[in-house]
């Protein structure tokens, strides 16, 4: 009779103890809508391939060679073998686990008296054993779901590393480009002045200003040609950088050689999307949504220690020309001292709790994230404006300074500051293109643009 109830209770407690299931992660629905409406931006999904955008040849080719051979991605990679290999360590406990021994042994009596004489005898066993885990308590079952939640947390991770690589690699080759852009405007405005400086001395050999003019127009000279450097380490920095994202030493970066004069830029507006498609993009969100879907297994397997542990174990062998074979049952069970098993599923339910407020802290970072690159986006694409504006109405000032200055109508020192606006202007211009551009790819960066699962996960 008792034989008979075995199997009923056993699968009434495997129904009772299923896997906890993960408390629901639900986002406001302030954090579902749409962002701050911005000219520079619209609510067109964000594709894959960003970086596709600048239709720029060079940039498609930079990025799918980081996303080819970058070393840090080999590290994720490797890891998520790991995670996957663990996995699969998981699932095969939940199976009968089997094992073959076998023993040879050579009993020599010689020496010893006997009545058949010291003949050798010869032992020899061989033995199969297989033992199965019933788990009754789901601890087995909880743990293969909490490491398929890390495998797909790691999957997330991936996904998050090409993101960064991808962002890295456009950001570097937009400062490459830009910093081109700005050495050559640099140099150009420094000649002007340097012409400028040589007609002023002329002029002072001839009387027609004093040492003023020459110093002024000499520190306006000296001062561009000392903005030439920081552009010039720019732009060494990105080709680096562009290398070591590549898997490649910095030396290799020296052989480097591109056309790009001006630093890519969005022909319309940013396609941004909204938060529901934010929080299911980003891998970080993914990450912490996983990470608490595994603590809450792992409740599980702490919870199922507060019970029996039932094994079957049966072995067959033969011994010295024998047959025989034993099926045992092993039941073990910490109890009546069950405070560690106890404190154990505290620590797990401390886990999950801090699992959840991970995924709270994921979400509101990647809005607050996505909020303020939108904001600079749209201030620097503003301030740019004006500048190109300053610019043009610099270029107007010298004009009209070097005719008033030539037809005896204004002082020299007129045509000096306006060459000084001229300087100014033209500098911050270039410097404001490059911070729009290098906006714009933080932006992409925030909105987890630039992954793909497939690819992701091979």
């Amino acid at each position: 009779m008792i034989r008979r109830l075995v199997p009923a209770v056993a699968l009434l407690a495997s129904a009772c103890m299923s896997v906890p299931a993960p408390p629901p992660t639900i986002a406001p629905p302030s954090a579902t809508g749409e962002f701050a409406r911005l000219p520079v931006a619209s609510i067109a999904p964000v594709p894959d391939d960003w970086w596709r955008l600048y239709d720029d040849p060079v940039l498609d080719g930079l990025v799918l060679s980081a996303l080819a051979a970058n070393a840090d991605l080999r590290v994720a990679y490797a890891n998520l073998d790991g995670a996957r290999a663990a996995l699969r360590q998981a699932r095969a406990a939940r199976l009968p686990q089997t094992t073959i021994e076998s023993a040879l042994g050579i009993d020599n009596p010689a020496g010893q008296p006997s009545a058949s004489g010291n003949v050798p005898t010869t032992d020899y066993d061989i033995a199969a054993t297989a033992s199965w885990d019933l788990d009754l308590f789901g601890r087995l079952r909880s743990a293969a779901t909490a490491a398929g939640a890390d495998t797909e947390a790691q999957v997330a991770v991936v996904d998050g590393l090409r993101v960064a690589v991808v962002a890295d690699t456009v950001l570097a080759y937009v400062d490459l480009c830009g910093s081109t852009r700005a050495i050559a405007t640099a140099r150009e405005v420094a000649a002007a002045q340097d012409r400028s400086l040589a007609l002023v001395r002329e002029q002072l050999r001839a009387g027609e200003v004093s040492p003023l003019e020459v110093s002024q127009v000499a520190t306006i000279a000296a001062a561009t040609r000392a903005a030439i450097a920081p552009f010039e380490a720019q732009r060494a920095n990105a080709l680096y950088r562009l290398a070591t994202l590549q898997g490649r030493p910095p030396a290799e970066a020296r052989a480097y050689r591109f056309a790009c004069t001006a630093a890519p830029r969005l022909r319309g507006a940013a396609p941004v999307g909204d938060g529901t498609a934010l929080l299911l993009r980003r891998p970080d969100v993914r990450e912490a949504e996983r990470r608490l879907a595994a603590a809450a297994a792992r409740i599980g397997v702490a919870r199922a220690d507060l019970y029996p542990r039932v094994n079957l174990g049966g072995a067959v062998g033969l011994l010295s020309g024998g047959i025989s074979a034993a099926v045992t049952p092993l039941v073990s069970w910490a109890f009546p001292n069950q405070a560690p098993a106890r404190a154990r599923l505290e620590q797990a339910r401390a886990t999950e709790r801090a699992a959840l407020a991970g995924w709270d802290v994921a979400v509101l970072r990647s809005l607050r994230e996505v909020e303020t690159a939108l904001a600079t986006y749209d201030a620097e694409t503003r301030r740019n404006r004006d500048l190109a504006t300053a610019s043009r109405e610099a270029q107007a000032y010298a004009r009209r300074a070097g005719a008033r200055v030539r037809l005896g109508d204004a002082p020299g020192l007129l045509q000096v500051d306006a060459q000084r606006a001229i300087a100014s202007a033209t500098l911050q211009q270039v410097q404001s293109d490059l911070a729009v551009s290098q906006n714009e790819v933080a932006l992409f960066r925030a909105l987890g643009g630039g992954w793909r699962t497939d690819a992701a996960t091979r």
